[in-house]
């Protein structure tokens, strides 16, 4: 009995910890906001001081934390091969709130559009506390057995995701050409729209995006019942955010910019002139959705290409130092390209 209770806390813990933590990510960033307002206070170009930037920097480390400790908590090795549906539930709420940086800006540019007058955190901070409680209510039966994916689902997954990777790779280098002017990351950015811009492609790829996105949250809904190893999860984990990364993307692009406010969708729109990323009480949320973004489509592109490898009979060992290989790329070129955007140039 002792056991079952200790487990059922463990679980409880599982949904709270990570309901909590979304419910504070906005709160997060408006204390960053608050911590760099002197600098944009007074235009005398007054710097902060170091205190300010320590705090500014365990703030923004903060928020970026919050997907990592979800992530984390999705991980948890089970230790019975007969998953309950509470720990079943658990593992999906908190693979969800792994999304929050993302899901936020979402959500932000919804309520923008239908003209909401109430701060997003005050929704979005209850919201998450209510749907911890709803999650915690789940019960201790068994789960159903594992059933598979079709195997047909994933190749295809993995085709279309091949092909997306060309559009995806070419974007990312565009923005690393910001790095150098953003009339450099303009005229890049024009070359490439002549293709993925045509009457044509753009449907197409439009199509592939919203494929990757069912057929993947499909794999997720079904490999999330099983066990699974902390580089699968990190695989499903990544493809969850890149979920509603990709949906809040061409929300911003298509209805957002193009329709509601009928603006390019440049170098200006992608980073919040002329206030900045950092220095605007809303463009700072788009600081860990870019960089969140950029990270977890590479880092998921080397998942799938670990899967590959070890399809085709490579060491574990090695498969694995490539993945590692791959991730910490991830996190240099994602550095990279928030550097460009937030102002940082090579010449």
């Amino acid at each position: 009995m002792r056991n079952m209770n200790k487990k059922s806390a463990d679980t409880t813990l599982a949904i709270w910890i990570p309901a909590a933590a979304a419910a504070i990510y906005p709160w997060i960033l408006e204390a960053f906001h608050w911590s760099v307002t002197p600098a944009t206070s007074d235009h005398s170009g007054t710097q902060l001081s170091t205190i300010a930037i320590l705090t500014a920097s365990l703030l923004l480390m903060a928020a970026f934390a919050v997907p990592l400790m979800n992530l984390m908590i999705a991980s948890r090795p089970q230790h019975t091969a007969a998953l309950t549906a509470a720990n079943v539930r658990a593992r999906r709420f908190a693979l969800l709130a792994v999304t929050a940086p993302t899901l936020y800006v979402f959500f932000g540019v919804l309520t923008y559009i239908a003209g909401s007058k109430v701060p997003d955190q005050w929704i979005w901070s209850p919201a998450w506390l209510v749907f911890g409680y709803v999650a915690s209510r789940s019960t201790d039966a068994v789960m159903p057995q594992h059933t598979r994916t079709s195997a047909h689902l994933r190749v295809v997954h993995g085709i279309c995701g091949a092909l997306a990777a060309l559009y995806v790779v070419f974007h990312i280098a565009n923005h690393l050409f910001g790095l150098i002017s953003p009339e450099a990351h303009a005229a890049v950015m024009d070359i490439g729209r002549t293709v993925y811009r045509a009457k044509l492609i753009e449907p197409l790829l439009v199509a592939v995006m919203l494929f990757q996105i069912a057929s993947g949250l499909r794999l997720v809904w079904t490999w999330s019942v099983a066990s699974s190893d902390r580089y699968q999860m990190f695989q499903i984990a990544s493809g969850v955010f890149l979920s509603i990364f990709i949906l809040g993307h061409m929300n911003s692009v298509f209805i957002y910019a193009r329709t509601w406010l009928n603006i390019p969708t440049d170098w200006a729109f992608a980073t919040g002139l002329p206030s900045g990323l950092i220095h605007d009480s809303w463009n700072i949320r788009l600081l860990p959705h870019y960089a969140l973004g950029v990270f977890f489509v590479l880092a998921h592109l080397c998942s799938g290409l670990r899967v590959v490898m070890l399809a085709h009979g490579v060491k574990v060992p090695l498969a694995n130092r490539c993945w590692w290989t791959g991730v910490l790329l991830s996190i240099l070129i994602s550095v990279a390209i928030i550097c460009g955007m937030t102002g940082l140039r090579l010449a």
